[in-house]
């Protein structure tokens, strides 16, 4: 069912940006970065690509593509408009489980008749931490349900914001975490937090899950991301659109 559920992108040392340079980022979308394309070929997603189930692009270019749009966060409450971990299979597994099932690189021993994974092995990318308590970690939406809210997501149907809640279908979306590193990052973009270590694969990882479910981003977090590709791998992104 899922893919990409280990991308580990180059090693490539990202700075996390200061206020300051957060300042500079936002008078340059404004100006410079604009002639370069940073508006003009974030307005839409090329047409080719929105016709496609399938959008594959280098990564620079993608991060190109991303629509801009200011984040409007007004009427957030996760709870009513996202719901909670579900288990779409039936199988008394919720979400949480299947990710914790599919990312222990070991046997993972349940309680609670099956249905809750207890003890496995998981290595969290942010930190290369090893982990073998469930109750260590936690499953993290990469682009938080905040940002989702503010870049798209208040104006879909509820069966859409439930279905990004418990994506499955793209190991992007959701990975384990350590906690702390989890409650560090809350609901920041990649302008304002990055991870200790993968900075990379975090990047590009972000940018796919912005792709498969037709987020925008906003001025300073779509220059950010300029700024960060062009010091990573050009990879090519692979995203089935939802």
């Amino acid at each position: 069912m899922n893919v990409h559920r280990s991308i580990h992108v180059g090693a490539t040392a990202l700075p996390v940006l200061k206020s300051g340079q957060l300042m500079k980022l936002r008078r340059a979308a404004g100006g410079a970065v604009v002639a370069a394309g940073l508006l003009v070929a974030g307005l839409a997603v090329p047409a080719e690509a929105a016709a496609a189930t399938v959008y594959q692009a280098p990564l620079r270019t993608a991060v190109l593509g991303l629509p801009v749009a200011a984040e409007v966060n007004a009427g957030y409450d996760r709870d009513r408009y996202f719901g909670v971990w579900g288990d779409t299979n039936g199988d008394c597994q919720n979400t949480r489980q299947e990710v914790l099932v599919q990312e222990s690189k070991g046997a993972v021993t349940y309680t609670n008749r099956g249905c809750m994974a207890s003890r496995g092995r998981w290595v969290t990318t942010w930190d290369n931490g090893v982990h073998t308590s469930a109750t260590e970690v936690e499953v993290d939406h990469l682009v938080p349900v905040h940002e989702a809210w503010g870049s798209g997501a208040r104006y879909w149907s509820q069966a859409r914001r439930v279905a990004f809640y418990n994506d499955l279908g793209d190991s992007r979306t959701l990975n384990v975490q350590t906690a702390a590193l989890n409650h560090s990052k809350r609901a920041s973009g990649p302008e304002r937090w990055l991870p200790p270590k993968n900075r990379c694969a975090y990047i590009t990882q972000w940018v796919a899950v912005k792709i498969r479910w037709g987020l925008s981003v906003n001025i300073t977090e779509k220059a950010a991301l300029i700024l960060y590709a062009a010091s990573c791998p050009n990879v090519t992104l692979t995203v089935t659109r939802v």
